[in-house]
């Protein structure tokens, strides 16, 4: 099960930091449209990512209180309609729509997220590719880089937020 550190903080503007982005050399990947649709489960998070006609389940475990680890796993979906399938299944706790500007660096992805009913945000996801504490020092630079206030991040998923509107 892949592992990486996270990170949300509510921004203003998305400006200053996509050309912070720019100057570090980061890799833009483009606009994606998702709607995540959490389902009630006994531990982590389960949803269902609709982006266009992919649709991807996710399952993770993360620490909300430490570091933000996260553990996850991806799974492919196909066929007529998955998220009607999986609703008749399981209880929907939460949508989420987003628009996300996707920035790689470093095996970091930067999300710059607008999402709807709740505002703008920066997601960072630093993929352990070797030890723990290299990704800690990989994280530690962008945060740098990107002039983030650690003291401001957020430590609920989208789910949680909206769920609290």
């Amino acid at each position: 099960m892949p592992l990486n550190l996270e990170l949300k903080l509510k921004v203003h503007s998305h400006r200053i930091l996509i050309n912070n982005l720019k100057k570090i050399g980061a890799e833009y990947k483009g606009i994606l449209s998702q709607k995540d649709i959490y389902y009630k489960i006994k531990n982590g998070l389960l949803k269902l990512r609709v982006e266009g006609k992919t649709y991807t389940l996710i399952k993770y475990m993360r620490d909300e209180k430490g570091k933000r680890w996260s553990r996850y796993e991806l799974l492919k979906l196909e066929g007529n309609n998955p998220e009607k399938y999986l609703g008749e299944i399981f209880d929907v706790q939460a949508v989420v729509v987003k628009n996300r500007k996707l920035y790689l660096y470093n095996h970091t992805r930067v999300h710059l997220d607008d999402v709807k009913n709740l505002g703008k945000y920066i997601e960072l996801e630093t993929l352990k590719v070797g030890s723990k504490n290299d990704a800690q020092k990989r994280f530690a630079e962008i945060v740098e880089f990107l002039g983030l206030d650690l003291s401001r991040q957020i430590r609920s998923s989208y789910k949680t937020l909206i769920m609290k509107k």
